[in-house]
């Protein structure tokens, strides 16, 4: 275990204290400062946000990863889809080998253009899954968001994890918000796993709790305690395992069955949680966005389970043996993106 696992261990205990803890509290002092002036420039409006010929929805949340920004982008994406809209994802492409100094085109809508490891594991499973989309990766979503309307005819553009990307104007802001985890110790990074202060909550159109359990009433307590405290509309996302199938042959693993359970995702402990029908012999969390190689699978035998967003990058592999765990997002779309703007 790595020192960035560590840390991120700290970000959700509230009772952590030692050295590590004041030199990580010293240095989130610093990046609030950073942060708390990027946003009074903005609020102010000495700096402005561009804006688009396109309807922009972003999606994104106030912490660091794993709260299940992916599938949510991806049941916005075809309920839009659904109603005939053109629509273009856009992601910064973090964890892939493209260079995001420029426009990629993972998808054009019809095609997925580039492997996982080049355009990043969300980018390309949103190309894969998101089929009537167009899926962009670049630093600079405002070059972005252009280059999609002028050769795709885009009307709603999708920012995937877009919160804190302040330069391009965007008209609504739907933040999410893990039902367990919360804001965690509530401290900015790197003490804690907040990207903003509490500033940035006026900018947040619609709040999400996401619930990665099979039960949700706890989950629905704390959205409506959430909505209270914050004054700020919240709806339940539920997140559920459907089923585990073969990344090759497609075929279903009946419940049950012994597997070595692999992840590289920021929040690895609830991915296990899902696999509770299966005997888990041993579950593996490696860092977020992890670029796998074979050695990572060379002392593993039997079956082994993923998630989905690992699965495209362990897909070139030459095994039989690996199996990805398909999840159901229960989520009113339409309720979402019917916001209220604030006066």
């Amino acid at each position: 275990m790595n020192i960035k696992t560590n840390i991120t261990k700290l970000h959700y205990d509230r009772n952590a204290s030692g050295i590590l803890v004041k030199v990580l509290e010293g240095m989130s002092s610093i990046y609030g400062i950073g942060s708390g002036l990027k946003n009074i420039l903005y609020d102010k409006g000495l700096l402005k946000a561009r804006k688009v010929d396109a309807q922009v929805i972003s999606v994104g949340n106030m912490t660091t990863g794993g709260v299940g920004k992916t599938p949510v982008v991806l049941e916005i994406v075809r309920h839009l889809i659904k109603k005939g809209k053109k629509v273009c994802v856009i992601s910064r492409g973090y964890g892939g080998k493209l260079s995001n100094k420029k426009v990629n085109v993972i998808s054009d809508g019809r095609h997925v253009l580039y492997t996982a490891t080049m355009a990043g594991d969300e980018p390309f499973w949103l190309a894969q899954k998101a089929q009537g989309a167009c899926v962009l990766t670049c630093k600079d979503r405002y070059k972005a968001a252009k280059y999609a309307i002028e050769k795709f005819g885009t009307e709603i553009i999708i920012l995937d994890d877009g919160f804190q990307h302040r330069k391009l104007h965007r008209d609504i802001d739907i933040v999410l918000m893990d039902s367990k985890m919360g804001l965690g110790n509530e401290k900015l990074l790197p003490a804690g796993p907040l990207r903003e202060g509490a500033e940035a909550l006026d900018r947040i159109d619609k709040l999400l709790i996401v619930s990665k359990d099979i039960e949700h009433s706890k989950a629905q307590k704390f959205a409506k305690i959430m909505e209270k405290r914050l004054n700020i509309e919240t709806i339940l996302c539920a997140i559920e395992p459907d089923y585990i199938y073969n990344i090759k042959t497609g075929e279903r693993l009946e419940e049950g069955a012994t597997v070595t359970a692999i992840c590289a995702i920021g929040q690895p402990q609830q991915f296990f949680n899902f696999l509770d029908a299966y005997n888990v012999k041993q579950g593996i969390a490696l860092d977020d966005h992890h670029q796998y190689s074979p050695t990572d699978l060379v002392d593993i035998s039997g079956d082994i389970v993923t998630t989905e967003k690992d699965a495209v990058k362990l897909l070139r592999f030459d095994k039989d043996n690996i199996y990805a765990l398909k999840l159901r997002t229960l989520l009113d779309v339409e309720r979402l993106l019917n916001v209220k703007k604030k006066s």
